[in-house]
């Protein structure tokens, strides 16, 4: 029995020693941060930063999420702080000990003002798939959960590496992809989803654009004529504006019915399910290449 006591004392001795220890660690951007303990009350300012502290283990310990943080089901009991617009006093109210902020997603005021109240930053960015078990490592180490997060990005890292190599030496299938349609928008060669194009196989027609997300024309789409049109679907079912596109048959895209979408979930959220989205993108080509 004193044997038993001895032993229960040394392991909350160790959990005690483990939550107060102290963390150094840089985000995306390159900021080191350090903290004198363990992080246990996190918030997420993105729904794929809430579904990457989940998968690198950490997804108990946040206390506020935006938006549509939907994912994995338990994330939509965690309570909300604001989608575009925060709530900055909701978030002050729930004394987090860190936040983590998405680059480039969440506004730099706003940002700028939660640093002003003490509250430290983690600066997230993911622009290459390989960005994604990256951060999930550093997340794992952020919140003291590095096995989980490491062996959910050697998961990814696999399942991305089969991918590659699978449709490395396919036939190119140019595409445009249409981010929406008033304004026609798309995106450039240094988004994600460019990236997940390329895996597949893909040519994306305006990867040399500056913009992330350019505006293009009818006009360029109809000079360029790619192989295939894709989009993604919030809900699921085909979008109408893939549809739309029936009003020019002299698209080979057209003309061949190669109009596909992916669910949204998994194509626009560089989390780890985007491994989802670009197996779908890649049977939706290899149907093109099948075709021809």
């Amino acid at each position: 029995m004193l044997k038993h006591r001895i032993l229960f004392s040394l392991y909350l001795l160790c959990i005690a020693n483990f939550a107060y220890a102290e963390i150094n660690v840089r985000d995306d951007t390159g900021q080191l941060l350090h903290l004198k303990q363990t992080p246990q009350r996190i918030i997420s300012l993105a729904p794929h930063l809430t579904e990457l502290l989940f998968a690198a283990g950490a997804g108990q310990r946040i206390v506020g999420a935006s938006e549509y943080s939907d994912y994995p089901e338990t994330a939509r009991r965690i309570p909300r702080i604001g989608g575009t617009l925060l709530d900055l006093e909701t978030i002050a109210a729930l004394h987090p000990d860190i936040i983590i902020a998405w680059v480039g997603g969440n506004a730099p005021a706003q940002l700028a003002r939660l640093k002003q109240l003490g509250i430290p930053l983690y600066l997230s960015s993911q622009k290459h798939l390989d960005d994604i078990p990256a951060t999930l490592e550093r997340l794992g180490q952020l919140a003291g959960s590095s096995a989980v997060a490491q062996t959910a990005a050697d998961q990814f890292r696999q399942r991305l590496a089969r991918l590659r190599t699978t449709y490395a030496n396919r036939k190119t299938v140019r595409l445009f992809y249409q981010v929406w349609d008033e304004p026609l928008l798309t995106i450039n060669g240094t988004h994600i989803i460019s990236d997940a194009i390329k895996t597949c196989g893909g040519e994306n027609i305006f990867a040399a654009l500056p913009a992330l997300t350019p505006n293009v024309s009818i006009e360029n789409i109809l000079q360029a004529d790619p192989d295939a049109i894709v989009t993604s679907s919030q809900d699921g079912n085909r979008p109408a504006r893939l549809d739309a596109w029936q009003r020019w048959p002299r698209l080979a895209s057209v003309r061949n019915h190669h109009l596909f979408f992916v669910h949204a979930d998994w194509i626009d959220r560089p989390a780890p399910r985007i491994l989802q989205g670009v197996e779908e993108l890649c049977r939706a080509l290899d149907q093109v290449r099948s075709e021809r």
